[in-house]
């Protein structure tokens, strides 16, 4: 069955080209499209759409509290677009903590140059929403029976965020499929130099469930690399470290390893650490896929301490941090990697897991607190 696709943006030429771009993909049906976040509802309601692309900046309602109303009313995968900017990156961020499963940055010009690139960009990650979705309301098709309404004041979220995922603690009403792997024993304590975390798609709500249950004399210094464009990562620097009892700051060249700091990797460039604990932060290099690159962190933390790292995998498409994991486990290092239940997009952690490479398989409410209990 394809993935019907709900469209919404006021402005009539990005709609167009929305719905031109994902109606190249065979997989996918755009089956309505809004031009505010009241349509946005209403459509959706009518609708049943599999997944959703909302603007944010729009008349009548924004698209920020559209998101709020889907998720108490109709939950539904919604990918969130935004402007390249810092105020950008804000939007996005209170997006995702809506309810939102995703985020894209709008920006017209690659839309215009480069749609090759856009196409695969947006239909990969619209058919990876939807089959987590279906997955996690043990659907074969895209035809779902009309989730429940939460009861007043429940915690809500997006569907793509099974148990154990919602973005404010919450859980999907709909009885999730199996996991694929099951979740480890406990881990037994042990100390670390370093805690190394890295994620993608789902990381940013992922990373603040699991940061926020750290104290604030946690034992170890963090390494944070999350695929982000690079007008985002100082904002979301900026708000874990509000957010949390630890220190969060966006990781410059130079900066030196401490207990309690967590350094993000700056988007568009990668992030290195040496023997010393000092931080490298390199261009970004055009042969690799990703900018920031959790192989790339993970393997410099191999060589610069051996089998005194935890690292641990998150929710993600593809299988970046697989390698380096290999190397973290050839080094005599532990890895963690999030189970299927929990993740947003099992793909990144599933890679480690059947590359036998994982130490432990746990839940992301299991993930933050077995850290705060190392040491």
């Amino acid at each position: 069955m394809a993935v019907k696709v709900l469209v919404v943006d006021d402005s009539g030429f990005f709609r167009r080209r929305v719905t031109e771009i994902l109606a190249g993909d065979p997989q996918i049906q755009v089956v309505g499209t809004a031009t505010n976040g009241k349509e946005a509802i209403e459509q959706t309601l009518s609708l049943r759409p599999d997944v959703i692309t909302m603007d944010y900046e729009m008349p009548v309602m924004d698209g920020i509290s559209a998101v709020k109303q889907i998720m108490q009313r109709c939950p539904t995968p919604v990918i969130m677009f935004s402007s390249l900017t810092y105020e950008g990156a804000r939007v996005s961020l209170d997006a995702l903590d809506a309810g939102a499963a995703d985020y894209l940055p709008k920006n017209f010009e690659d839309i215009s140059r480069n749609p090759d690139k856009v196409r695969q960009l947006l239909c990969e990650r619209v058919n990876a929403l939807a089959r987590t979705n279906r997955r996690s309301l043990g659907l074969s098709g895209s035809a779902a029976a009309p989730p429940v309404a939460p009861a007043p004041g429940a915690a809500t979220a997006s569907p793509a965020a099974r148990p154990g995922a919602s973005p404010l603690g919450g859980a999907t009403t709909a009885k999730p499929a199996a996991p694929v792997a099951r979740t480890s024993p406990a881990p037994r304590k042990r100390s670390y130099k370093l805690v190394a975390i890295g994620t993608s798609t789902g990381g940013p709500v992922a990373l603040q469930k699991v940061l926020t249950q750290l104290p604030g004399s946690f034992p170890a210094p963090l390494l944070l690399i999350q695929h982000m464009p690079a007008a985002f990562t100082k904002a979301f620097a900026e708000r874990l470290d509000k957010l949390c009892r630890i220190s969060v700051k966006e990781a410059e060249d130079g900066d030196v390893l401490r207990p309690g700091l967590a350094l993000l990797a700056p988007g568009g460039k990668q992030m290195m650490v040496d023997g010393r604990g000092v931080v490298r932060i390199l261009p970004g290099d055009e042969r690799l896929n990703y900018k920031p690159c959790v192989d790339v962190t993970f393997g410099s933390a191999a060589k610069a301490f051996q089998d005194k790292v935890l690292a641990v995998v998150l929710t993600g498409m593809g299988a970046d941090g697989r390698e380096g994991a290999r190397m973290l486990k050839q080094a005599g290092s532990a890895v963690w990697a999030q189970d299927e239940a929990s993740c947003v997009i099992y793909g990144m952690p599933m890679a480690v897991a059947k590359a036998n490479l994982a130490d432990g398989i746990y839940n992301l409410d299991e993930i933050g607190r077995y850290l705060a209990e190392i040491g």
